[in-house]
């Protein structure tokens, strides 16, 4: 099989990868018609938003508590996603620090009629603080 050179990225098909074995699963989902853009693929602030629902998962875990999305350190988008792909968002801590948690979080899609073939679509390193009652950050206690 050749690949086209003159193709636009877009439409190449990135070969499958396998699913991280070195992080937790954390969400799956599937993207539905009314999460579509202009173009018909699903909007990108719809993934955004799963990524940071997915994100706080594992914070969740050790904080205990309420917390806030402080930061979006780098989002790629390597692949569109499609409506009924099935989404995978697996995540891994990366740093705790003495009141913010940073996890990155990598998202792969399958399709119904090819499951198990597994594309990365985006990834994201996200900050998470620890907040109080009041909404100022806190301490993480361990």
């Amino acid at each position: 099989m050749s690949v086209n050179a003159s193709a636009p990225a877009a439409q190449m098909t990135p070969p499958p990868a396998a699913a991280p074995t070195e992080k937790e699963l954390v969400l799956k989902v599937i993207p539905m018609p009314a999460d579509t853009n202009g173009n018909g693929d699903i909007f990108g602030g719809w993934v955004m938003a799963q990524v940071d629902l997915a994100g706080s998962v594992l914070p969740a875990r050790i904080i205990r508590g309420r917390m806030a999305t402080v930061a979006v350190k780098e989002f790629v988008f390597k692949q569109p996603v499609r409506v009924g792909d099935i989404l995978s968002f697996y995540s891994s801590v990366t740093r705790i620090g003495r009141t913010s948690i940073t996890v990155d979080v990598e998202v792969y899609a399958e399709s119904f009629g090819n499951q198990g073939r597994f594309v990365k679509v985006t990834e994201a390193l996200v900050t998470y603080v620890a907040i109080d009652d009041e909404g100022k950050p806190r301490e993480i206690t361990r």
